[in-house]
């Protein structure tokens, strides 16, 4: 296994060095097999991994530190925050030249952690665990969750919890908030080093053109808007779109009060302590374009005000095609019509009037056979005439394409998912891992990992959610 330092070694003052504070009685709970097997470190595993993955132990060429940055928070300038809970052990490099960061979570107090005490619990970190490992299996861009530990080691929030560490992998942790640090402390060279790290290492193809700062930001806006647009088509509500959790690699990061639509609405608030809806489910994508203007105000010393504009600009068109694409596969069209997206909206309409589940309105329609005048999702809805009216307009438009039921229905259920995580399903599996039970957990893991097939042993984990279900509260301190 071997370990490169970029970070450590090519941006000196963008970090402090520290090593984790291990946890009392720390061992390992569960981890990713196949993120293991992908990673080439099954052996680690099979070797005893506790010490490790706990920050008792470091591997060979581990140099781990906190890094720096700072960030808007919930629209207002927070300052200067960076890694207050967690450290990066080093960055490893795959056979095949793939590189990955190993971001231990819950390690103990750095320099920024504040007035907090750097620990994670147990509670949040499953949480992460199971959200990043969903949203990959849904082929969503995301931070990946290695391994969970617990321990005796009691952790103050709401009421006392376990404390618990948090292995995550993602190509770079690299944020909008690390530009935005420099820059309002008036150190534009740094600002300039950041971005040419970037380039170097996640966009080499650039390093030569004259106009690469351009060219890279125009990516980054892209970036972020396919995320986003990949966020709306899942129903998926981060809950904490702060500039410090947005990743330059367009990666969802920082899994906090997050939640995946139930019933269909819009307004959706997952984050409890969101008071003013900022971060609303039909706000992401505003949110989206607000973040990246902060973050071209943090690079406005190496792009003029025009060239911040035309990156600016790529994001409303490539938000709208890469959802409108997303959608118009969840609805099983294979060609483009001006009036699809009045379909969209009228289902949409629908589905916000009754409340209607998202994952599973989209999973019954993808049973629809356009011969068929009748269709599988009628009986979901209260007002059937208003439904046949719409799937009347629907089925027509289906028809219009020559295209089999069979092979319709197969491309409709690989982009809608037969099961999500849902708030319940994971706090299920919490109270069973909190007693040291991890049967649950590795059901509902192995569920996920799965979730366009049909599986009927998790059948259950596809129903609607109980009403309990749907009121959990989920806050940052989750």
């Amino acid at each position: 296994m071997h370990f490169d330092n970029t970070w450590h070694d090519e941006l000196q003052g963008f970090y402090r060095p520290l090593a984790p504070t291990p946890l009392k009685n720390a061992r390992l709970l569960y981890h990713s097999a196949p993120l293991a097997q992908e990673l080439q470190i099954t052996s680690l595993f099979s070797a005893g991994a506790d010490a490790v993955l706990s920050g008792e132990r470091l591997l060979p060429g581990m140099q781990p530190l906190a890094q720096v940055y700072s960030g808007h928070q919930f629209g207002v300038w927070a300052g200067q925050l960076g890694d207050g809970r967690g450290l990066l052990l080093g960055e490893q490099r795959l056979d095949d030249g793939r590189k990955f960061d190993w971001h231990l979570k819950g390690v103990g107090l750095t320099p920024y952690s504040r007035m907090g005490d750097g620990r994670a619990v147990l509670r949040s970190t499953l949480r992460e665990f199971l959200a990043s490992e969903a949203m990959h299996a849904l082929g969503i861009p995301t931070s990946r969750a290695l391994s969970v530990v617990t321990s005796d080691e009691p952790v103050y929030r709401e009421t006392t919890e376990r404390g618990a560490m948090l292995l995550r992998v993602a190509e770079s942790h690299l944020r909008f908030g690390h530009f935005e640090h420099f820059y309002y402390l008036g150190q534009q060279e740094q600002v300039q080093q950041l971005a040419d790290y970037a380039i170097r290492h996640h966009w080499p193809e650039l390093q030569q053109e004259a106009d690469k700062y351009l060219l890279w930001f125009t990516d980054v806006v892209q970036r972020t808007a396919r995320l986003i647009a990949g966020w709306q088509s899942v129903g998926f509500a981060h809950g904490v779109m702060n500039t410090d959790n947005m990743s330059i690699l367009g990666l969802t990061l920082d899994y906090g009060p997050y939640g995946f639509l139930d019933d269909y609405q819009p307004q959706f608030i997952c984050n409890h302590s969101d008071h003013q809806g900022r971060y609303s489910f039909e706000n992401q994508p505003m949110i989206g374009l607000w973040n990246l203007n902060r973050l071209a105000h943090a690079l406005s010393g190496l792009l003029s005000t025009d060239q911040l504009k035309q990156a600016l600009a790529h994001y409303e068109t490539t938000l709208m095609q890469a959802w409108g694409e997303r959608m118009r596969a969840k609805l099983g069209l294979f060609t483009a019509d001006k009036h699809d997206n009045d379909i969209l909206t009228g289902l949409l309409s629908l589905m916000t009037r009754e409340g209607s589940d998202y994952t599973r309105t989209f999973r019954l329609l993808s049973d629809t056979e356009a011969q068929q005048s009748a269709s599988p999702l009628r009986d979901e809805f209260i007002d059937r005439e208003a439904f046949d009216g719409w799937y009347n307009v629907y089925r027509q438009r289906l028809l219009q394409e020559e295209v089999s039921d069979a092979q319709r229905q197969q491309a409709m259920k690989q982009v809608n998912p037969t099961r999500i995580l849902r708030n319940y399903l994971a706090q299920q599996a919490i109270e069973q891992a909190e007693q040291d039970e991890v049967g649950e957990l590795a059901r509902l893991h192995q569920a996920l990992l799965q979730p366009f097939t049909d599986v009927p042993e998790y059948d259950d984990l596809s129903r609607r959610p109980p009403e309990w279900g749907k009121t959990l509260e989920v806050s940052c301190s989750s």
